[in-house]
């Protein structure tokens, strides 16, 4: 280990090389750190104290003792079209080994050109970057398994998009940066071996459990259905939209990944889009769902030919385990949605009191996260509010028997979108306090914040995300 602690290790350059390409980052001419979070360098072992004064390894201007940097192929299926992708302005610098053992990637975005960029420049701005901190600190406090931050640095350039924006640096930590679309790539463009091999590394990485399993193949299937399952019911239970689901910004690890035009609803409704590039819908909030069995269906697809020999026999089991997807999504969201309501046990009837109390709250555009929080004290919803009362009897629990349970279970703080643009507008102009005491808020989130828990004025409804590229 190096005296910054630094433990960096590379299994994915044992895959044949069609999964990657050798690309050292441009280095830039003035980094900057912007923020720096000191808590996840600790857990991961490295000397914070350090770190947070070299902004220059954070940039790629300089490289962390026993690193090996490569940029990552992969395809995607991008609103539905396939398209050849890779890690067009990201580079993998390897793998830190935390000191209780576990795996995680260490990974620049907006470090440059790679040989993926295609048209692109390879850079990134700050606020993009600063909003994907923001919401994937916010996702991990919420509980919700995630893509973590470690750093944003400033890199003196600039970067020119609808306007010219201050150039950035984010660096990202996730378990790996295996996705649906790695594995279509691998199906589109390599052979059944190459495809073997990205499968046996990702079960040796993520599902080791599964190893020795005569049907492996099939429960990494499984497995993935599994955790995308849990995932995005966490999604709709905090009002979520990640805006971009395409199958190469779906990981395999089950972690939420790629925070591009990505917000949390204010007002519910079911329809709700925020990203500027989704003109359909196709990923609106009620689509979520959805679009992961969508996304898992191409997933089960790449991996026929190592299910079954017999395509067709492999086809039918495959379609058995998407199935299992729906399943498990539902019990996960009915068991959340009960947990909100402050129940304990189970009624056949408690998904019409949940589906009646949505449907409630759209019609009357009333706030989804205030709206659990208050427990449901506004007045549109008291004949609601009556059958609720009568199935806490059933537990014989009153209203405020089931708060405790409820306010674990309901976040008062959320990063609402208005506050995260003031956030991210005053640190364009160079003030960060704005967005520290965002981040403090947000990290405690059920915790009641007078700041941090009122709507928007409807003159901030309307509210457009971009991708940032």
């Amino acid at each position: 280990m190096s005296i910054k602690g630094w433990s960096l290790e590379h299994t994915y350059t044992q895959l044949p090389d069609i999964f990657y390409r050798h690309q050292r980052p441009a280095g830039v001419p003035a980094p900057e750190m912007v923020i720096f979070n000191h808590k996840l360098a600790g857990e991961f072992g490295l000397n914070a104290g350090e770190l947070a004064d070299t902004p220059e390894i954070f940039t790629g201007t300089e490289l962390p003792a026993g690193a090996t940097p490569i940029a990552q192929a992969y395809a995607g299926y991008q609103f539905g079209h396939f398209t050849m992708l890779g890690d067009g302005r990201a580079i993998l610098l390897g793998e830190q080994v935390t000191p209780g053992g576990h795996r995680f990637d260490i990974q620049l975005k907006g470090c440059g050109r790679t040989p993926y960029s295609r048209r692109g420049d390879g850079l990134a701005a700050l606020a993009p970057m600063l909003r994907e901190y923001i919401i994937s600190e916010a996702m991990f406090a919420l509980g919700i398994p995630t893509t973590r931050s470690l750093a944003v640095v400033l890199t003196g350039e600039d970067v020119v998009r609808e306007r010219v924006l201050k150039g950035a640096v984010l660096t990202r930590i996730a378990s790996s940066h295996i996705r649906v679309g790695t594995f279509d790539f691998a199906s589109a463009y390599g052979s059944k071996e190459d495809l073997q091999s990205l499968a046996d590394y990702c079960i040796s990485r993520h599902f080791p459990q599964i190893q020795a399993d005569e049907n492996k193949y099939l429960l990494l299937l499984r497995e993935a259905c599994r955790l995308q399952a849990a995932l995005i019911a966490k999604w709709q239970m905090t009002g979520f939209i990640h805006g971009v689901m395409n199958t190469d910004n779906m990981a395999i690890s089950g972690e939420a990944i790629d925070y591009g035009p990505c917000a949390f609803m204010d007002v519910y409704h079911p329809d709700t889009v925020f990203s500027s590039i989704d003109a359909s819908g196709r990923y609106a909030y009620k689509n979520q769902p959805a679009i992961g069995a969508w996304n898992l269906s191409r997933f089960a697809e790449s991996l026929l030919p190592l299910i079954d020999a017999e395509q067709d026999k492999a086809a039918e089991t495959a379609q058995g385990e998407i199935a299992s997807y729906w399943a498990r999504y539902h019990e996960n969201w009915l068991d959340g949605m009960r947990a909100k309501l402050g129940l304990a046990t189970e009624e056949p009837e408690d998904a019409g009191l949940i589906a009646e109390l949505l449907n409630l709250m759209s019609e009357h555009k009333l706030d989804f996260t205030n709206t659990f929080r208050a427990r449901f004290e506004a007045a549109e919803l008291e004949p609601w509010r009556e059958k609720w009362r009568e199935r806490l009897g059933r537990e014989h629990k009153t209203p405020g028997d089931a708060a405790q349970m409820m306010d674990r279970h309901n976040p008062a703080v959320i990063p609402r979108n208005h506050r995260v643009e003031e956030a991210l507008t005053a640190a364009e102009e160079g003030d960060l306090s704005v967005m520290h005491s965002l981040l403090s808020a947000l990290q405690n989130p059920y915790e009641e914040s007078e700041t941090y828990v009122r709507p928007p004025a409807k003159e901030a409804c309307g509210y457009k995300t971009f991708c940032g590229t």
